[in-house]
């Protein structure tokens, strides 16, 4: 009998978390790319916090990760935890930037 190593719902979480970060650093990297050209509003530290944040998401990652392996979680769980955030920090980005209106 085939055992699975992993469980497949969360395999299939760890992909829609995937998808969903793509997509929102896909318009966070637009909208601070038009803030730079002068055509989206960005607040005063935006440059310094795309590098700043980027740093401290995988920092995290890479900690929750390590955790979730040395308890012993499933690979899904170890993916899971390193995923998460970064995704937090995408998703808030993609909500900041977007509340943002040009030509304010």
């Amino acid at each position: 009998m085939t055992r699975f190593l992993t469980d497949p719902q969360g395999v299939w979480g760890n992909v829609v978390s995937m998808t969903m970060l793509a997509a929102e650093a896909q318009a966070v990297i637009a909208m601070r790319g038009l803030g730079m050209l002068g055509l989206w509003p960005v607040a005063p530290g935006e440059h310094s916090l795309m590098v700043t944040e980027k740093v401290e998401a995988m920092t995290q990652g890479v900690t929750d990760a390590h955790v979730a392996f040395l308890r012993g979680g499933s690979s899904d769980a170890v993916a899971a935890a390193a995923i998460a955030p970064v995704r937090e920090a995408t998703k808030a980005n993609a909500h900041r930037l977007s509340s943002f209106k040009p030509g304010a």
